[in-house]
């Protein structure tokens, strides 16, 4: 459904101090400076498919979802989704995407949402019968009630996202850009806003790229990862293989039959002496431990404590992906071994 290949994009940027007379000089000669903001990308994705677009501020993500959707020409590079050429806009095209983003709008701030339906109605010529089909399924599956009929700038900050959800998807798109679509949604928003995605990816097969800040986003709807840093690609495979080949500590939790005793802490020093315990109460010990000594440490645990409850918990992706980023990597296969990311083609 989509191919990228070799995606470059530079900016040229003026640079001013600040003041009169560096105004005035910049009248007659601009310092300008070039900024890669996406460099040497390729990936693809296959019909259907869910993938999380991810990185720090600033690395090229927004950049590349507009060159996907072409509203920006890229330096450098192929792109074809459906088949299509975005540099070019065809209206083939135009009908089969849609790029949600959640810092703007496209509601009509003093109408209703219902007239802004109405409107990319005529806009994508779409059929009354396949427009009211398509807005009643759209309706019961967010819940829309009676939110189309009041003014925009009435609804709350979730239930405008609902709407404008339903208006980018009022023509069937077969390509969706999500670009933070839960930013600023309190957590049970946020949480209907994914359930819609994913209830509407399994019954159109629509290809979603999503980017979120929010790791639960990315976790809950995104199988395939694929993570951008200052513009370049340091990862593309499966979330749980990036979530397993971290070398971060996990948790260990256990829960014993009775309330911890100073043998039982003395069991555990003997049995881990490699882990740490990071917290205590009553009959409750975590550990943190690191990833390849875990299958030991619970298998001694169990065979040699009173043990009424254990878990092994990952670290969380939000560290995962701080750590990621933190370290500097002159290429992606650096990145890779810094990071004990082996990136993996998904079959």
């Amino acid at each position: 459904m989509i191919e990228v290949e070799g995606l470059s994009k530079t900016y040229r940027i003026s640079r001013k101090s600040a003041g009169l007379a560096a105004s005035m000089r910049a009248l007659f000669r601009r310092t300008t400076e070039e900024v890669r903001a996406v460099q040497d990308v390729s990936f693809s994705l296959a019909p259907g498919e869910r993938i999380g677009f991810l990185g720090p501020n600033g690395a090229g993500k927004t950049t590349t979802l507009k060159m996907l959707a072409g509203l920006l020409t890229p330096t450098a590079g192929r792109i074809s989704v459906d088949g299509y050429d975005p540099r070019h806009r065809p209206r083939e095209l135009l009908r089969r995407i849609s790029l949600v983003m959640g810092q703007k709008q496209q509601l009509i701030w003093d109408l209703p949402p219902i007239d802004t339906l109405e409107l990319n109605r005529a806009v994508y010529e779409i059929p009354r019968a396949d427009y009211r089909r398509t807005l009643d399924e759209l309706t019961s599956m967010l819940s829309l009630g009676d939110l189309l009929d009041k003014p925009a700038r009435q609804l709350s900050l979730g239930e405008r996202m609902k709407c404008e959800l339903a208006a980018a998807l009022i023509h069937r798109p077969k390509v969706l850009f999500l670009d933070e679509p839960t930013i600023g949604l309190d957590v049970s928003m946020q949480a209907t806003v994914r359930t819609f995605i994913r209830a509407y990816n399994e019954a159109t097969q629509a290809t979603i790229i999503l980017t979120s800040h929010y790791m639960d986003d990315v976790a809950e709807l995104c199988p395939r990862v694929i993570i951008i840093d200052k513009g370049a690609l340091r990862h593309d495979g499966r979330l749980a293989a990036l979530v397993a080949n971290s070398p971060l500590q996990r948790q260990v939790r256990v829960v014993l039959q009775r309330c911890v005793a100073a043998e039982d802490l003395a069991a555990i020093n003997r049995l881990a002496p490699a882990a740490t315990i990071s917290r205590r109460e009553d009959s409750e010990i975590t550990l943190l431990v690191a990833p390849d000594g875990v299958t030991t440490v619970v298998r001694d645990l169990l065979r040699d404590l009173p043990i009424a409850n254990l878990s092994v918990e990952d670290p969380p992706l939000e560290e995962i992906m701080r750590r990621l980023f933190d370290r500097e990597a002159p290429d992606a296969q650096q990145a890779h071994e810094m990071a004990g990311i082996v990136q993996s083609p998904i079959p």
